[in-house]
């Protein structure tokens, strides 16, 4: 089976009223045990905001760092989950699924094997 991570995107800002936020959380956890109930769940991460990053770069020679995100926006990448599927249709009948949940934009992209 190939692997395809699913990149949730949220807006900057707040989170969602802790109640609404519990109820989300609690669904993307029930996603999460039916990915491994079907073994296609490999590993879920969650970042912190945008603003606690830091990017790294060279320059003429040099390693610079500046705070922030990488790109200028308003909104990036909260979180991604590494899923097995057996081909890319799979793999979006699982992003469709968390986008329910969630209703946030979700980017899947093919990983590369070798």
């Amino acid at each position: 089976m190939k692997q395809y991570i699913l990149t949730v995107y949220q807006p900057d800002g707040g989170a969602p009223p802790a109640a609404e936020l519990e109820k989300i959380m609690q669904e993307v956890e029930a996603w999460n045990e039916k990915l491994k109930a079907a073994d296609a769940w490999v590993f879920t991460g969650r970042l912190y905001p945008a603003d606690t990053a830091t990017v790294v770069r060279l320059r003429d020679g040099e390693t610079l760092t500046t705070d922030g995100p990488y790109t200028e926006g308003k909104e990036h990448i909260g979180g991604f989950t590494i899923i097995r599927a057996a081909d890319l249709d799979a793999a979006l009948k699982w992003a469709d699924e968390i986008t329910r949940i969630t209703t946030l934009p979700v980017e899947v992209r093919p990983m590369v094997n070798d």
